[in-house]
């Protein structure tokens, strides 16, 4: 899923968005054309770049594709509302045109005649010239009705908390006490934070380059390679990014060298398997910081192809290798010192970034990703050395893939013991495991566990 750097729409107020000019039939065709495969629950956003708009609309593109899959239940339930009767399964790419429309007159701050007009003359790029008529009067009739509309469906609460219903269920049993903050950070956009790169540089310099070019930045309170810019940009106009001295990546996420980091350290040339590697922000910051062999595998040939990407613009170097973490038969049968695995997941703690995730998710996905982690934990704990260590982390903040998972190996492997860190300052206790949720203009939800393995000493 692509990563969304963008923070300049935020949901349930009209005030704030792009402030942009922009016209055109163009944009809003494209974007239609992006929906479609979310909300036909066939596909993601991670397909946005190839996407031919004019660098103009850029920004206005991704703002109004993030934007409408972030405030889908509502969007939906107004539609229904504004429609006589829905449109046939054929016409998808006319349902994605109406959502568009709801969303800019109700989230961004773009004339209303262009949000009107411009949307429903999309239509006929769309080969659909008939659908004009149809979503210029459901426009017109929001423009009028707008304040009646949004009362009815906000009746529901999980329309007016902008999540499947399944979803505010999970969360809100999952954290009683929590659950409404985290579904309002899922509904906001996530800051765009980097990783320096401490081989060229250290954060406190960076932010003196970053200030000499007029951006603004403040450090990240718990990851020491962590600076979170105060607005987001394109990653290409970074100082130094093509030159690898910094990177795109959440505070939480780069935590794992934290929790690593004293166990690696101390054992120059330690041999290191990232087990789920991609897109490779954990192995680069891993091999940015420590002299170690890593071992990196992904099951996914193009998103592998990513993580080379990745090292070869930061100048590090891995062995890569296509393969089935639960499965062998990439391994060399020389165990490891230590094991990063990053495992698939929910994504339910990163919401923010991959608002898709919200329509492309189901209830029943959980279970099978439960059990799927558990093959992960159980045919990657033979892999390590007795003294080893395995770092367990989702994106998640769900219990079931995280407190219970790990407490369920802990109870059948009698050669696992936790070892998490003392004075752990970030997150809080899961027992098992240190569980962050996500925070508005920080860091987004994440879990981790460290393992050792009984035996020798490292």
């Amino acid at each position: 899923m692509t990563h969304d750097t963008s923070a300049s729409e935020r949901p349930r107020s009209r005030r704030n968005g792009p402030n942009t000019n922009a016209k055109g039939d163009c944009v809003r065709a494209a974007a239609a054309r992006a929906l479609v495969p979310v909300i036909t629950g066939k596909g993601s956003l991670s397909g946005l770049e190839d996407h031919q708009v004019v660098a103009r609309d850029r920004a206005l593109f991704k703002a109004m594709c993030y934007g409408t899959c972030r405030t889908l239940p509502r969007l939906e339930a107004l539609a229904a509302k504004l429609l006589e009767k829905p449109f046939k399964t054929r016409d998808a790419d006319v349902q994605a045109l109406l959502l568009l429309g709801i969303f800019q007159l109700l989230y961004l701050r773009i004339p209303a005649h262009a949000a009107v007009g411009e949307t429903a003359g999309a239509a006929r790029l769309l080969g659909k010239a008939w659908a004009t008529r149809v979503l210029n009067g459901c426009l017109r009739r929001l423009q009028r009705e707008a304040f009646s509309l949004e009362a009815e469906v906000d009746k529901d609460q999980a329309v007016a908390l902008l999540h499947p219903r399944w979803w505010v269920k999970a969360i809100r049993d999952a954290w009683p006490d929590d659950w409404q903050a985290i579904l309002e950070a899922n509904n906001q956009p996530g800051p765009m934070t980097l990783r320096v790169n401490r081989r060229h540089n250290d954060r406190e310099s960076y932010i003196d380059v970053l200030d000499g070019a007029g951006v603004s930045a403040r450090l990240c309170a718990h990851a020491p390679d962590g600076l979170t810019l105060d607005k987001s940009m394109d990653v290409e106009a970074l100082p130094g990014f093509a030159q690898g001295h910094v990177s795109v990546q959440d505070e939480a996420a780069q935590l794992a060298t934290v929790m690593l980091g004293p166990v690696i350290a101390p054992r120059p040339g330690a041999r290191v398997l990232d087990a789920c590697c991609a897109p490779g922000g954990k192995s680069a910051h891993l091999l940015e910081l420590f002299d170690i062999e890593l071992q990196a595998i992904d099951s996914d040939a193009q998103r592998l192809a990513r993580v080379e990407d990745t090292l070869s613009r930061l100048g590090l170097s891995a062995r890569l290798a296509q393969g089935d973490a639960t499965e062998r038969d990439w391994w060399d049968g020389t165990q490891f010192d230590a094991i990063l695995l990053d495992a698939p997941c929910s994504g339910s703690g990163v919401i923010r970034r991959h608002p898709d995730i919200k329509r492309l998710r189901r209830q029943s996905d959980i279970a099978q990703l439960a059990e799927l982690q558990s093959r992960l934990l159980d045919n990657l704990w033979g892999l390590l050395k007795p003294g080893g260590t395995l770092l367990y982390a989702t994106c998640s903040v769900l219990p079931q893939e995280n407190r219970d998972q790990v407490a369920a190996f802990l109870e059948r492997t009698s050669d696992a013991q936790l070892n998490m860190p003392e004075g752990i300052g970030w997150g809080r206790d899961a027992a098992p495991g240190r569980q962050l949720l996500p925070v508005p203009d920080s860091h987004d939800g994440f879990f981790y566990a460290r393992l050792v393995k009984s035996g020798s000493d490292q």
